[in-house]
């Protein structure tokens, strides 16, 4: 913080005694950091959308997964690009309720989709249940898998 500061105050005063060699590079910096982060905006801009294309289905299946995975997961990639990496939360809520009965805890699981998945593909497994608050059957909730990231190749 201390270092950004004194930056800022070295900046301003070439600034203020040499305009006319500071101010064309300050310039040419200002558009190159513009350029920069409009770059960014459009790679993630072009992620959320890919994002927003995926179909992922969460059920709560303990008769056709193991005992310690109860929730059944699909996921389609109905996008035009390759899943390269995937994480989500998982989220339980009681029917027509908005408020999460999963609990977010340090030891909670991590999930983490397949490797690359091509367009069109789909991917499906079991997944360990999240802790749940104290009084709620994982079968009377609903689950969804929330808070997406994931990355993409073109």
């Amino acid at each position: 913080m201390l270092f950004g500061a004194f930056l800022l105050l070295c900046w301003l005063i070439l600034l203020i005694r040499y305009p006319a060699k500071a101010l064309p590079i300050s310039l040419g910096a200002l558009a190159g950091l513009g350029l920069v982060a409009s770059w960014v905006l459009w790679q993630e801009s072009r992620d959320n959308h890919q994002l927003s294309r995926l179909q992922v289905n969460l059920n709560y299946a303990p008769d056709s997964c193991p005992a310690d995975r109860p929730l059944a997961f699909e996921l389609k990639n109905d996008s035009n690009a390759a899943v390269h990496e995937l994480h989500w939360e998982i989220a339980a809520y009681r029917p027509g309720e908005t408020v999460n009965l999963a609990q977010r805890l340090y030891d909670t699981p991590r999930y983490t989709g397949p490797g690359d998945l091509p367009p069109g593909e789909s991917w499906s497994t079991c997944l360990p249940l999240p802790t749940l608050r104290s009084g709620y059957r994982p079968s009377t909730l609903e689950f969804r898998a929330e808070r997406l990231q994931g990355t993409f190749t073109y």
